[in-house]
This record gives C-alpha cells, sequence and structure tokens, in this order.
C-alpha cells in the first residue's frame, strides 16, 4: 500500500519515554464531603477525576480556565451550564468549556470520569474550598 505507515512496536529507542502508570486502586481517596470523595491523577498538561456523588450532591456554581469533559460511568448528573440545563446519563460524556459557569446535582449514585486540561492547579494545592462544603 502507498504511503501506509506502519506501526512497529519492536522498534528500539535509547531515550526513556516520559510515561505514568496509575493504578486507581492505588491513589488515595478524598472524602470532600459527606456526598462528595475524589481521586485524581495528572500528567504535564491533563488531569483525570474520578468522583463518587451520592445522590443529592450538589457541586456548587463554578467556573476555571480548564477545559472539562465529564464521562458518567454510573448513575445521572443535572448540570446548570449558564441557564442551559443538561442531564448526563450512565456511558454519556459532557464538554464543558473553558470558564463557562457551571454547577451539577447528582440524581442518584454516581460515578464519573472528569478531565481537564490543563491541570486544575486549585486542586492540587487544595484551594478548592467550594467542594468541601
Amino acid at each position: 500500500m502507498r504511503g501506509a505507515h506502519r506501526y512497529n512496536s519492536q522498534r528500539s529507542t535509547n531515550r526513556e519515554l516520559p510515561l505514568k502508570h496509575f493504578d486507581w486502586s492505588q491513589v488515595p481517596q478524598e472524602n470532600l464531603n459527606e456526598k462528595l470523595s475524589r481521586k485524581f491523577v495528572n500528567g504535564e498538561k491533563v488531569m483525570v477525576a474520578q468522583l463518587f456523588l451520592k445522590q443529592g450532591c450538589l457541586i456548587p456554581e463554578h467556573s476555571h480556565e480548564s477545559e472539562q469533559m465529564s464521562f458518567v460511568v454510573t448513575g445521572s448528573l443535572k448540570f446548570f451550564l449558564e441557564g442551559e440545563e443538561r442531564i448526563v446519563k450512565s456511558n454519556e460524556l459532557l464538554h464543558i468549556p473553558s470558564r463557562i459557569k457551571h454547577s451539577a446535582e447528582a440524581l442518584e449514585d454516581t460515578l464519573t470520569y472528569d478531565i481537564f486540561s490543563p491541570i486544575r492547579q486549585d486542586w492540587i494545592e487544595g484551594d478548592d474550598a467550594y467542594l468541601r462544603k
């Protein structure tokens, strides 16, 4: 096939790859309040968070520089985005652009993965009091 690129998994390289391999079972869980807990990991420019929300959990309105992708694994969340309401159910994904004010409510016990880019420095530094109420 002309112009086709073949990936050679046997290719050797003398450089060390800056890879990180995470095992969620080894990442410490942080209980932010009685209805919300999380785990998160990050690279240089991206962060992934595993969030556990009990039914009735409210995430107060906030915004951030990071783009956010929220993937609901189980349960469902009602998002409020600058006056618009969106319900995101199991196996659905919501993209929230940078600087958009948003809040959320867990309609049932929910497991979600949130992906942020750039990373949420406020989370790393513990400057996220709005989640700890």
